[in-house]
């Protein structure tokens, strides 16, 4: 449901009987990430509205179109005339295919397919506004400077109103919010286009990069995590839905391999199996082991993905995400290049 700076707090007191029209469940609390920047799906979006949503997803950066993919259908399950009602008194809050409550369609509300009017349940209207509204509210949440993942931030700002993400200096602790977020960031590698889905190129270490970036803003998790996705970990992951480092690793060389190849679980044996690799021949979907704490003692691992880059889940309150091998604290440390295909 697409909020107002100021709207969400008029509502708070509904939105847990909230029914949406057509909609889907929203009880599911497993949040995974995705690599946002990956190419849309195509097939996975109803005929009508591709065209939409591929020119959706190139209104800024910050947002997707997997990721506008996704949450329509978080928002409305693809239906353009879906109305959401308090259950109590009837009233409807929010209406078409992304939800829009009545005073931020005033506001925001455009004319997507040139016809001369704004119209919230036209899908092209709705849709183009919908990534208008995305972009505005990264670049908003963003200059609050609060530590977390963006795209999460910016969707929870999306449901619960920008103002309640700076209030709390974070998602805020709605459960209807909480699980609006996960369940798109969830949804979105469904909608990316990957090289296993007819991409430019078919690599065993392509296909491995491109696993492990599709769970890019998912959250660190102690122990959690392995071959079918997050999970939750235990000791001090008890509490998350998500990966470790070497549950990814391991992940993403399962499926690049179709499930013929699984990983021991921990980031020391995994530096000991696979083809030794010297940096001047590292290439994307090599894993890179390093010793963190000294002692030679491969205590973490990534995903190498090219250009300098790795992609791994860095430690405990943070997310999986993208950093570069150049970054004085890595390119420090003692490491260990793997090749497994």
């Amino acid at each position: 449901m697409a909020l107002g700076a100021t709207a969400f707090t008029a509502v708070t007191a509904l939105v847990v009987s909230l029914v949406i029209a057509g909609s889907v469940d929203e009880d599911e609390l497993d949040g995974a990430g995705g690599d946002l920047g990956t190419a849309l799906n195509a097939k996975k979006v109803p005929p009508p509205y591709r065209k939409w949503v591929a020119k959706a997803g190139k209104t800024c950066p910050e947002v997707s179109a997997p990721l506008i993919a996704a949450q329509i259908e978080a928002e409305s399950n693809w239906n353009p005339k879906a109305q959401s009602r308090d259950i109590r008194t009837g009233q409807v809050i929010a209406q078409g295919i992304a939800q829009f409550i009545p005073g931020t369609w005033a506001s925001w509300g455009m004319d997507g397919d040139g016809d001369g009017r704004a119209d919230v349940f036209t899908p092209a209207d709705a849709i183009m506004t919908q990534a208008r509204y995305d972009c505005w509210l990264a670049k908003k949440v963003k200059s609050y400077k609060i530590k977390g993942d963006m795209t999460r931030l910016m969707l929870a700002a999306y449901n619960a109103g920008p103002d309640a993400v700076r209030r709390y200096g974070g998602v805020p602790p709605y459960p209807e919010t909480l699980n609006y977020v996960d369940k798109i960031m969830k949804l979105v590698p469904g909608y990316s286009l990957t090289l296993d889905d007819g991409g430019p190129a078919s690599a065993f270490g392509q296909r491995v990069a491109t696993h492990a970036k599709r769970w890019i803003g998912t959250p660190y998790s102690w122990g959690g995590g392995g071959v079918d996705g997050p999970s939750r970990g235990f000791a001090h992951g008890a509490s998350t839905v998500g990966f470790d480092c070497s549950s990814l690793t391991q992940y993403a060389v399962y499926h690049a391999s179709k499930g013929a190849v699984t990983l021991p679980r921990t980031s020391q044996i995994q530096v000991t199996q696979g083809k030794p690799v010297t940096r001047d021949k590292i290439r994307a979907g090599d894993l890179i082991g390093f010793a963190l704490h000294g002692g030679g003692n491969f205590d973490h691992i990534a995903v190498y993905i090219g250009n300098g880059q790795f992609v791994h889940a860095p430690r405990t309150g943070q997310t999986v995400k993208i950093e570069s091998l150049d970054a004085p604290y890595y390119a420090s440390k003692p490491q260990s290049i793997r090749r497994y295909g």
